[in-house]
């Protein structure tokens, strides 16, 4: 009888220690969360909310990612942000990028810049992403930034492909003279500042972020540091390396002023699947 409950009792464990990791697998490709920040500005007059998506690397939810579409239209946006690697370099496949930003064109105008998997599939396919994007309904901002109004405040929206390392660096040519000659023009005015830019290492490494004169950037990239251990945070991302932290939520300059928004994203195409990490809507509303 005893030896009877002790093998129940190693099995009831060994479900567990099994059970737990594959229903964390199962939700991290297929749950969505929602990440809901307030940011407050005096150089905002009239609040806005955006709601931000990127890396979804052609991951579906739902059919036809109807339950991702159904998420982003029950937060009522003024702006919807995508911030790069909408499909994979390695797949020839772009209907699932198109189509999820013709659907959520039809929510609020969407803006969109590139990631490292559109730079990449454009070279392997000879492909014009942007023409792609473009004609599903998007704004597409490589190098590029639009004056406009939501809600009666004035903004400046522009997108960049690229590390964006401060000024500074160009003493040691290190930084793109094309890059900071785009960033120069795009932080001279008096409108609120949104800058959409893939890579964020160099906001948050290289002090982009206290050096550029920009309001509020949203990034992503890093896929939160795709598996998320307790009280460790990510246990690796491009650019950041092994076990950088925490990868997600909102930065703040120094001065206080400045932010950075920062996605873990909605897919992966590394190796390692994400763990512990739900994939993400990002709502932002600028107060």
């Amino acid at each position: 009888m005893m030896q009877r409950w002790k093998w129940k009792n190693i099995l009831f464990i060994g479900l567990i220690l099994l059970g737990v990791p594959g229903i964390s697998l199962f939700r991290s490709k297929y749950s969505l969360g929602l990440s809901e920040y307030e940011i407050c500005s005096n150089r905002i007059v009239s609040d806005i909310r955006i709601v931000q998506l990127t890396d979804l690397h052609n991951s579906t939810f739902g059919d036809n990612n109807a339950d991702l579409i159904a998420l982003v239209q029950e937060q009522n946006p003024d702006l919807i942000l995508i911030t790069g690697d909408q499909l994979n370099s390695g797949e020839e496949n772009t209907s699932i990028a198109t189509d999820s930003i013709s659907a959520l064109c039809q929510i609020a105008p969407v803006y969109v810049s590139l990631g490292n998997h559109e730079v990449e599939y454009q070279q392997s396919y000879n492909t014009d992403i942007k023409a792609l994007y473009e004609q599903a309904g998007a704004t597409v901002l490589e190098r590029e930034y639009v004056d406009t109004e939501v809600n009666g405040q004035q903004l400046r929206i522009g997108g960049i492909y690229g590390y964006c390392l401060p000024a500074r660096y160009l003493e040691t040519n290190e930084a793109d003279p094309e890059e900071c000659a785009f960033l120069s023009e795009f932080q001279d005015t008096d409108r609120y500042t949104v800058l959409l830019t893939h890579m964020p290492v160099c906001w948050l490494i290289n002090d982009g972020i206290n050096e550029w004169d920009i309001d509020c950037v949203f990034s992503g990239h890093v896929h939160g540091g795709e598996v998320i251990l307790p009280f460790i945070g990510g246990m690796y991302a491009p650019d950041f390396g092994w076990f950088p932290g925490k990868l997600e939520g909102v930065y703040t300059s120094d001065d206080g002023t400045k932010n950075l928004v920062l996605s873990r994203g909605l897919g992966t195409t590394e190796v390692i699947p994400r763990f512990n990490n739900i994939p993400e809507i990002v709502v932002v509303d600028l107060m």
